[in-house]
């Protein structure tokens, strides 16, 4: 059987390895119980966790035991990785709030029937902990010195890093050793930009209780302009169909950049890679964007179900479709918030997918490819407002056969 370390790094998964050769040894002996962690920092998980959840599905596929923690404990710090500022500090009911949302969702890509798999909430031990006690038995362990040489909070240190924030990376670790003591969890995985909160907790392990522990990280998505995956001009891409409807992600997937469809394909979706070489290799028959509906469609499916994605796909046929009246073009609701005094086209395209990115919404309109209700936009600064709107729509035009109505 495949060591599903090697399925990983095929996909392109894999970023940075502890222990490389143990952990590959690891895998290919017995099963293994690992996991990640959740901070509730919304009411839903975004396609930034989906890539996470893809990589346990694919090592639970392989045999191995998922642990799947939830941050009822440490979403009430807040993780300052990645962050100039200080996370906003949230309430019980909300971080609880959110954690229950979370577990709902995580069900979707992981399962948890019959021991397969572990759901839990790190609250359960970091809220009932004694501080004093909790200091002197793990804070020893801990160098200053090397914590901030860590990238989590070297990025705050010019800008202030909080005594608040400092805790974040020693909870994170304790979290390691504690489900190392219940489940028998040995393995620790993240995004990339958890490299310094893994190796923590590897070390506590070590330290404390001298067993062996290891950790590795997942590449993160970014597309090929280096914008961070996931984000457009109306915020992040959520897998709650409440915050994105499945037609915006399919959309969004759809206008993927040419680049990223390979990686995306790889990472994002259970496709063979037999498959994924057939339609993205040099001179293939399935063309650029018929790999884009592919991805598109089996990203949504896999995230809101096969029906959803089904009609997500024929919603976007209609709207490559030629529909001039627009009578049959899908619909993009722009909130009276976005709008707000005016919007700008670039700003537009983008929120409506009808563009991956201000880039390439900039390139669209300067070659003259968008009209609005028959006019075309040539100018990058034109500002739609309320007036714009007839009856409360318009109809824009991309190229010779993308039609989208917009409606406030």
């Amino acid at each position: 059987m495949k060591n599903i370390i090697d399925t990983l790094k095929e996909r392109g998964f894999i970023a940075q390895m502890t222990h490389e050769s143990e952990i590959y040894e690891l895998f290919g002996k017995e099963k293994v119980t690992f996991y990640t962690g959740y901070d509730p920092t919304a009411d839903s998980l975004h396609i930034g966790h989906f890539l996470t959840f893809m990589a346990m599905a694919w090592m639970q596929k392989a045999g191995h035991r998922p642990v799947v923690l939830l941050g009822g404990g440490t979403g009430m710090v807040g993780d300052p990785t990645d962050r100039t500022d200080m996370r906003r500090v949230m309430g019980i009911e909300e971080v609880d709030s959110n954690v229950s949302r979370f577990k709902a969702q995580a069900a979707t890509f992981i399962d948890f029937d019959d021991d397969a798999a572990v759901l839990v909430d790190n609250g359960d031990w970091l809220r009932k902990l004694n501080y004093m006690s909790f200091i002197r038995e793990y804070g020893v362990h801990f160098s200053v010195n090397r914590m901030l040489a860590a990238d989590t909070y070297k990025t705050k240190w010019e800008r202030g890093l909080t005594f608040f924030e400092l805790n974040y990376m020693i909870m994170q670790a304790y979290d390691f050793l504690e489900l190392n003591r219940r489940y028998g969890c040995t393995v620790q995985t993240g995004g990339n930009d958890q490299w310094s909160n893994i190796i923590a907790g590897v070390d506590l392990i070590r330290r404390v209780d001298q067993k062996p522990a290891f950790g590795f990280t997942f590449n993160l998505l970014s597309r090929a302009d280096g914008a961070k995956m996931g984000k457009t001009a109306g915020g992040a891409i959520w897998l709650d169909p409440a915050k994105t409807s499945p037609y915006d992600f399919f959309q969004y997937f759809r206008n993927t950049h040419d680049a990223d469809v390979r990686q995306y394909l790889c990472m994002l979706t259970f496709m063979p890679m037999e498959d994924i070489n057939v339609i993205t290799s040099e001179g293939a028959s399935c063309n650029i964007n018929d790999a884009k509906e592919i991805l598109a469609y089996e990203v949504t499916k896999i995230v809101h179900g096969e029906e959803e994605a089904t009609k997500a796909r024929e919603a976007a046929k209609a709207l490559f479709s030629g529909c001039g009246a627009g009578g049959n073009a899908p619909c993009f609701t722009l909130t009276t918030c976005q709008l707000g005094e005016g919007i700008n086209i670039l700003d537009l395209l983008v929120v409506s997918c009808l563009a991956p990115s201000k880039s390439e919404a900039r390139r669209n309109v300067t070659q003259g490819g968008i009209t609005i209700d028959g006019v075309k936009i040539t100018d990058i600064a034109h500002t739609i407002t309320a007036s714009h709107f007839k009856d409360g729509e318009m109809l824009i035009q991309k190229g010779k056969k993308t039609f989208l109505k917009i409606v406030i």
